[in-house]
């Protein structure tokens, strides 16, 4: 299996083009390749597949075998390696996704190489029981939830997966690893949960720390920033334009008052190629 090893931001990716289909033992494939000992090491898998809706269609496998949604700093990695690899002209691109249906891609160049990516992420979704949570209000906004003891409280919100946004006084101290996994597994998650802990520091900037779904802490997670972004506005917190810094690297995302789409724009990089043999 040839392959192309890819990040956003830090979060990482085993790219693959030229499947028609996901392999019938991807989830076993995945959890084997993504290991970080005894394997390629990735957040995650992603197959670059044919689409009848869009131009191609993205699908990504967790680390844990599970399969994502959708996937902020996937989707550029993805159109990164189309547009450099020549498998689609112009400076647009559609991607189907499963969760979030089709998105449109701009393409940033530098000397014809792509350097930035923004994505219209379309309309966040902020009913409790479409999240899904199962909490049914609209919108869920500083909702508690207590984890052994301590009550948290969150703001809910899906971009084509489901977020739960919690504001802390530093995340980026934050202990993850004690609250993340429990937060994950939260019985008011019906489908588990992304979690992003938040410190705003001005109208303009935030910083977040996340725990997804699947994947355990990683150093970046785009659909996390685009549902800080609109937790942010919910909760007066922010503008609707923003710089999202997290562990990797910054965000821009925009909530767009027109037509109620967040746009994400950030970059994405090659790290390697290589084939995997197992």
């Amino acid at each position: 299996m040839e392959f192309t090893k890819m990040n956003g931001l830090g979060n990482d990716f085993v790219v693959i083009y030229g499947e028609k289909s996901l392999p019938e033992h991807v989830s076993e494939l995945a959890v084997q390749a993504c290991n970080r000992y005894f394997g390629i090491g990735a957040d995650g898998f992603v197959y670059i597949l044919p689409s009848e809706r869009a131009d191609f269609m993205m699908r990504i496998i967790n680390s844990d075998g599970t399969e994502a949604e959708q996937c902020g700093n996937a989707i550029r990695c993805v159109a990164k390696y189309i547009a450099d690899h020549g498998h689609k002209d112009g400076d647009e691109l559609t991607i189907e996704t499963l969760g979030a249906g089709v998105q449109r891609v701009q393409l940033h160049r530098e000397n014809g190489i792509v350097k930035s990516v923004r994505v219209d992420m379309g309309a966040p979704v902020l009913e409790g029981l479409k999240v899904p949570t199962t909490v049914d209000q609209n919108p869920i906004i500083q909702h508690p939830v207590e984890v052994d003891g301590t009550t948290f409280y969150f703001t809910a919100v899906s971009m084509g997966n489901p977020h739960a946004v919690i504001y802390v006084d530093d995340a980026v101290t934050f202990d993850l690893n004690t609250w993340g996994p429990k937060l994950e597994v939260h019985p008011l998650f019906p489908r588990k949960i992304n979690v992003e802990f938040a410190t705003v520091n001005n109208k303009n900037q935030v910083d977040m720390r996340v725990w997804e779904r699947g994947a355990g802490p990683t150093l970046a997670c785009g659909t996390g920033a685009c549902a800080t972004l609109v937790s942010s506005v919910l909760n007066e917190k922010t503008d609707r334009r923003a710089t999202i810094s997290l562990a990797g690297g910054d965000l821009f995302i925009e909530w767009d008052v027109t037509d109620n789409h967040v746009y994400m724009t950030g970059p994405a990089e090659f790290v390697f190629t290589g084939q995997w043999l197992k």
